[in-house]
């Protein structure tokens, strides 16, 4: 079980960590208002049902308008899923990058449920329009993914008391990054958990799957 000073301690790190990550932050403004218009109606609607009429009018821009910064709905879709997925690889390196390895393991729990969840939106489409990528742009995301997944191993690997089984670590890995990414879909700003509040218990809920795995593998 995680104690309430280690989850604290992990609650302080990933603060800092969150304050410093924004996707959009080296976008002009006029292209950050398309996006924000854009992963609003894609989250909405879906990627195949949203028209560059709706992200116009979302963003308050005229059609023609939004082809100065971006040439299709698609090459927008992938530009919010690169930065949407460097942004959370990005966390949780910083995370991964923590002493000792039970503060690293926490902290990466708890920021990466919390920005999934102050990130609602942005994880939506992010994490559930991947099919809509195709060719070069699909495999880019997918090397992405597949750095944070190996991220994760790395920690939960220096936790996990399973031995070095990989496919103890992979299922366990893919089971806390799964927590996360799940916040995604059922979370809303008016409903019963803040982000702070999912964080704190995917903490809970990881700890708790870490020593259920443990226990599993003992007794085989």
């Amino acid at each position: 079980m995680i104690t309430s000073h280690d989850q604290e301690a992990a609650v302080g790190a990933a603060v800092e960590i969150l304050a410093a990550e924004d996707p959009w932050r080296d976008l002009p403004p006029t292209a950050k208002l398309v996006v924000e218009s854009a992963v609003r109606s894609f989250a909405d609607r879906g990627f195949h049902a949203t028209t560059l009429k709706h992200i116009a009018a979302g963003s308050g821009l005229s059609t023609a308008a939004l082809y100065v910064h971006f040439g299709s709905k698609d090459e927008l879709l992938y530009e919010i899923s690169r930065r949407g997925h460097e942004s959370a690889l990005t966390i949780v390196e910083k995370a991964a990058a923590l002493e000792p390895a039970d503060h690293a393991f926490h902290t990466l729990v708890y920021v990466f449920a919390r920005w999934h969840a102050e990130r609602h939106t942005v994880a939506r489409v992010v994490q559930y329009q991947l099919n809509a990528l195709t060719g070069v742009q699909a495999e880019k995301i997918a090397d992405i993914r597949r750095r944070t997944e190996h991220v994760v191993r790395r920690v939960v690997a220096a936790v996990s008391t399973t031995g070095d089984d990989d496919i103890d670590l992979r299922g366990l890995s893919a089971a806390v990054i799964s927590l996360g990414i799940d916040v995604a879909r059922w979370y809303q700003p008016d409903g019963r958990y803040t982000p702070d509040e999912v964080g704190r218990l995917q903490c809970r809920l990881a700890a708790r799957l870490l020593q259920l795995g443990s226990h599993s593998a003992s007794s085989n």
